[in-house]
């Protein structure tokens, strides 16, 4: 929104966001937070009302007549607005802001989405020839990991000394997730793993960054790991930059330590019946984000069964011990960030760029001049 702003100061949004978004001038038709639920037992009690919310969002689309409709992640919500509105107004200009992860599991996803979607902006470098081929025009942008601001040394020696942590101690961050089935499920096995790996290296100190919805269970947990709990943007950004290495639920935090050069280890783990499904349709070896971005498989991680405590203990302990270990992370996780756009230009001007350029193109027609999208860099 900032960039579409930059490059037409006199554009207008309309649609659903949060603080950040209404920071650039939106008002949002409803609260985001109705929008965020995970998982089958927690959307039902909330069915009724989230079909009633697509429906007042479609409306308004077809009624308001954007100059375009862009959805942002969360497919669940946003497809399903583009299929009502297009019905209502079939020459309706698409654009989806993060493309589905077909490259993973369930590749038809990409052709269903054609169905409603014209154009794609892309996080993954290798994503627009999948985009291509469903028949969905697509730009890749950039990731937003590479722009969001990081701590300084001096805030990382200051974290620790106001958590007691001494300068010269391994601190190692431990993140079981941002859902309470994630942190339940892998909270015990990350606890052992810690317990494993202080029987080896007595010194070391543990952080967990955490978000309120799963505050007070992680702060139970932490509680018998001996470990320091912060909330808040400004203390995990300290805590990245202060820690020397990671235990991670495997997602899109891989990304945020990876900026932050913290070498780590992946561990994930679903429900049984889960499991067995996506074991039949993962289409890739490797779930970690910069293992697939770099080309390597750098990043240990274990999933599923494999997601037991001494093993990960051990690949931590590897990471402590053995200076090769920590190199090749390093370089991979160098490599991700450049290929994710880190040298380039900021990801929400790459994405307001592809935004203007898809809309020129449909229309073949020059915009005005407060519109008119500067030459990439």
């Amino acid at each position: 929104m900032a960039g579409l702003r930059e490059f037409s100061p006199g554009i207008r949004f309309d649609g659903i966001g949060g603080e950040a978004m209404a920071a650039e001038g939106l008002a949002s038709r409803f609260p985001m937070a109705e929008l965020t639920v995970m998982g089958l037992w927690e959307v039902l009690p909330r069915y009724r009302a989230l079909k009633r919310r697509i429906a007042e969002t479609a409306t308004a689309v077809a009624e308001t007549r954007p100059d375009a409709l862009v959805t942002i992640d969360a497919p669940d919500f946003g497809l399903r607005v583009a299929r009502r509105a297009r019905a209502a107004w079939p020459d309706l200009p698409t654009i989806h802001y993060v493309a589905p992860s077909v490259w993973a599991w369930r590749p038809g996803r990409a052709a269903k989405m054609a169905e409603v979607i014209d154009h794609v902006l892309a996080l993954l470098p290798f994503e627009p020839p999948l985009m291509h081929a469903a028949g969905m025009s697509c730009d890749f942008v950039g990731h937003p990991v590479v722009a969001q601001p990081r701590a300084t040394a001096a805030e990382a020696a200051t974290f620790r000394l106001a958590h007691g942590i001494a300068a010269d101690a391994p601190l190692l961050l431990m993140l079981p997730g941002s859902r309470r089935t994630e942190v339940t499920r892998l909270g015990p096995r990350f606890g052992d793993a810690l317990r494993r790996l202080r029987s080896r290296h007595p010194g070391l100190a543990a952080v967990v960054p955490t978000l309120p919805g799963v505050a007070s269970l992680v702060r139970v947990m932490a509680g018998d790991w001996g470990a320091v709990v912060v909330e808040g943007a400004d203390a995990k950004r300290a805590a990245f930059a202060a820690a020397d290495l990671a235990l991670a639920a495997s997602g899109t935090v891989s990304l945020e330590l990876a900026a932050n050069r913290v070498p780590m280890v992946i561990g994930y783990d679903f429900a049984p019946l889960t499991r067995a499904i996506i074991a039949r349709m993962l289409r890739t070896d490797t779930a970690t984000l910069v293992n697939l971005v770099s080309e390597t498989r750098a990043v240990p991680e274990f999933l599923g069964r494999a997601c037991q405590p001494e093993a990960l203990a051990a690949a931590l302990d590897r990471l402590l011990t053995d200076p090769s270990a920590r190199a090749a992370q390093e370089a991979a996780m160098r490599l991700t960030m450049q290929r994710l756009g880190e040298d380039g230009a900021p990801p929400g001007l790459r994405a307001a760029r592809s935004v203007l350029g898809y809309l020129e193109r449909r229309t073949e027609i020059q915009p005005p001049p407060s519109t008119r999208v500067p030459p990439a860099s």
